[in-house]
């Protein structure tokens, strides 16, 4: 029996919306997923699986409500429920703060996204979510 990688996949019959991402944190990303591939391949095939589907464009060309690194995302939930989280490194993240990880499911999904786009994914307990970005503000990590 093999573990299923939490992941923002798509229920069947629904695509995966383009995503774009900075070079800067491609790169970095990248060697995050390859560091962990040892340790926890299901994150690393995870996070991978989103970079490798991503529109990369040098930073000053990525549209600045495109969720990146350090974004403060606000989205709905399929249940109506709006969040706001800023997507952070494992780690700076701190869950009463509203950091969230990239290498958690929602971390993973909410990765280059902007307002109006929707994705599905699986959490960590098997259950699947949908949630749609409302609104996008960088930096909000420093």
């Amino acid at each position: 029996m093999t573990n299923s990688a939490p992941s923002a996949r798509p229920r069947a019959g629904q695509a995966k919306p383009r995503i774009v991402i900075s070079e800067e944190d491609h790169a970095r990303l990248m060697r995050l997923a390859d560091s962990l591939y040892d340790n926890a391949p299901d994150l690393a095939e995870a996070l991978i699986g989103e970079l490798e589907r991503a529109t990369v464009r040098p930073g000053a060309k990525v549209p600045k409500d495109t969720a990146q690194m350090g974004s403060a995302v606000e989205y709905a939930t399929g249940d109506g429920q709006t969040r706001r989280v800023i997507l952070v490194y494992p780690g700076e993240a701190e869950i009463s703060a509203g950091k969230v990880s990239i290498l958690t499911p929602i971390g993973t999904a909410l990765i280059g996204l902007s307002p109006g786009q929707s994705i599905a994914w699986t959490a960590r307990d098997g259950r699947e979510h949908r949630l749609t970005v409302n609104a996008v503000e960088q930096d909000a990590a420093s």
